[in-house]
């Protein structure tokens, strides 16, 4: 059970404390000011809580734990396997913490740099190891650290889009990264928030081995249905993509494309 579901005084504390950094930042907020709020002296806050930072700290603890034990899943799978465990696992550890992740990434910085600096930079020098693979190359160190970033940038700065569209979105731009490098093992099943999913489908590269990432075309049965759909205003581009289980930039190419537009029309 996590501090979030806990109603006892410490994890008051730590739910207020997370609400004033988010509205004011951690700066502009003051242990009196969280007492205050609460009702409580900022003796109480001083005995559940040395310093401020240390409220920082324990903020960060469910999502740092997170990503130490999917590191912990992902180094004992086979490299390839791992590669693809950990990117899928980081964006939905992403995910699971975007309502405070926000204030995390831009407050953690000020931790000092002790025991919590050591550890999150411990975290990212496995990832990235796991996502370069074995005796990497240059270019394949310079893309694991691209594609970690990719796994994570896009929850701080598009709050406004839903989390499923933003996951495959996401792991599709990371298919995409990787798609022509030695890196570009195709995912097993995922952990997606729906439970496991399939291996992502893609176009086959020379010597018959299925590349990452979704198809880029569609069947012309596929290209009506989802004409119809799309003409009928019963779906958004978002939910015909996830139903023929391609991106929404394909789904696009093929709405705007004339050529595909006379052959779904003549089918009607």
């Amino acid at each position: 059970m996590s501090w979030e579901e806990v109603d006892d005084t410490r994890s008051r504390i730590l739910r207020t404390a997370l609400q004033m950094f988010t509205e004011q930042g951690y700066q502009r907020t003051s242990l009196r000011q969280i007492a205050e709020r609460l009702r409580l002296t900022k003796a109480a806050i001083l005995y559940h809580f040395p310093s401020k930072a240390h409220l920082l700290t324990d903020l960060a603890e469910p999502f740092v734990r997170d990503l130490e034990e999917l590191l912990d899943r992902a180094e004992a799978l086979p490299a390839g396997q791992a590669r693809w465990s950990l990117l899928e696992g980081w964006v939905d550890v992403m995910l699971a913490h975007r309502h405070s992740l926000g204030m995390l990434y831009h407050d953690l910085a000020l931790v000092d740099r002790g025991t919590d600096y050591q550890r999150l930079m411990r975290i990212a020098m496995r990832a990235n190891e796991i996502v370069a693979g074995p005796n990497p190359a240059v270019r394949e160190r310079v893309r694991a650290v691209q594609a970690l970033a990719m796994c994570g940038d896009p929850v701080l700065f598009l709050t406004d889009v839903p989390e499923r569209a933003l996951r495959e979105d996401m792991l599709d731009g990371v298919r995409r990264l990787l798609e022509d490098s030695p890196l570009a093992t195709p995912p097993t099943t995922g952990t997606g928030a729906d439970g496991p999913t399939a291996p992502a489908a893609g176009p086959r590269p020379r010597g018959g081995r299925r590349r990452p990432g979704r198809p880029r075309a569609m069947s012309p049965d596929q290209l009506s249905a989802a004409r119809r759909m799309h003409l009928a205003g019963t779906h958004s581009v978002d939910e015909i993509a996830a139903e023929f289980g391609v991106s929404r930039a394909t789904v696009y190419r093929h709405l705007e494309s004339n050529s595909d537009t006379e052959t779904i029309l003549s089918q009607f």
